[in-house]
């Protein structure tokens, strides 16, 4: 538990609701029911052991911060109790609300014992990967699937590593859950993308063929995308994205598009995720300031400002 005030919010607030909830307890010294919640609230806190964050605004000292969040809740009493998680304010309530009902609130926003431990183990797994233990990182990986299916960083990271280590076919049944929602999101239709280049490369021509196919006709975008689809699968990303750069400098919409979309998968399995801190924590809290943005990677910057210049 911490006293918030203007000069840490930023951290202590927005930016600690990138790592876990925070639920702030905006109260005064005078206010009877506000006695009466606060041990209600520093027990659960002990009680949920890390699945959320409890912090005070002591509304008398701190008015310019309460009144924000009573004008943005439109809230004039307190207790009023208001819940941050991804850097900003999603639900909250007002008055000394029994145990049980202040359960009910917080099982609506806070993860589960299982949806902690799956993301422990996906950040051991990054760490795993940084260090360049592959076998280390996929065993924290299946672990952290185990405990949360649902968490879709997770399921990413898996199926992309296991196609790094050239295991297609164990990707595929790894991707075979979340296959059904790959139309309506980015990051999973980039990964069904990358996921055929991997099948297809197993029955492609040889490198050598291909490049002799290329060579007489420079227009041969099929021989092109195919040794493409090779590269990739051998871990020669950036040559893959040359190659692809060729059809589309030629004809952008070749075979409805499919340049374009390996294209931009392969920038997806080359992008590093954004940690959770460094994430957008633009909040609607006016008295904060600005966070810091990632650093980003100078080689997918590159081939994303030349697919740019291509398309537009």
């Amino acid at each position: 538990m911490i006293a918030i005030t203007v000069k840490n919010i930023e951290a202590e607030l927005v930016s600690a609701s990138m790592q876990q909830p925070v639920l702030l307890d905006i109260w005064a010294p005078w206010c009877a029911p506000c006695k009466a919640l606060a041990p209600v609230l520093e027990k659960l806190e002990t009680e949920y052991a890390g699945r959320f964050k409890l912090a005070k605004l002591n509304s008398d000292e701190q008015p310019e911060i309460a009144g924000q969040l009573s004008q943005m809740f439109g809230v004039r009493s307190i207790p009023f109790c208001v819940l941050f998680s991804g850097g900003q304010p999603v639900d909250g309530f007002v008055g000394a609300l029994p145990e049980s009902q202040v359960r009910q609130f917080l099982d609506k926003h806070v993860p589960s014992e299982s949806e902690m431990v799956a993301e422990a183990e996906l950040q051991e797994a990054e760490a795993e990967l940084a260090e360049g233990n592959e076998d280390a990182a996929l065993s924290k990986l299946q672990q952290a699937l185990a405990m949360d299916p649902s968490n879709e960083t997770a399921r990413f990271d898996y199926v992309k590593l296991l196609l790094d280590l050239g295991r297609a076919a164990d990707a595929r049944r790894a991707f075979e859950p979340v296959a059904g929602k790959a139309p309506g999101e980015a990051r999973l239709a980039a990964l069904a993308q990358a996921l055929e280049a991997f099948e297809q490369a197993t029955r492609a021509r040889q490198p050598e063929e291909l490049a002799a196919a290329i060579a007489a006709n420079k227009r041969d975008f099929a021989a092109r995308h195919e040794l493409a689809q090779v590269l990739l699968a051998a871990g020669r990303r950036t040559e893959a994205l040359d190659e692809l750069l060729e059809i589309l400098m030629r004809d952008k919409a070749w075979n409805e598009g499919q340049a374009r979309k390996l294209y931009v998968a392969i920038l997806e399995l080359m992008s590093k995720p954004i940690p959770k801190a460094a994430a957008e924590t633009k909040s609607t809290l006016e008295v904060t300031g600005k966070s810091a943005a990632p650093a980003s990677d100078p080689v997918v910057d590159q081939y994303r400002r030349k697919l740019s210049m291509v398309i537009f």
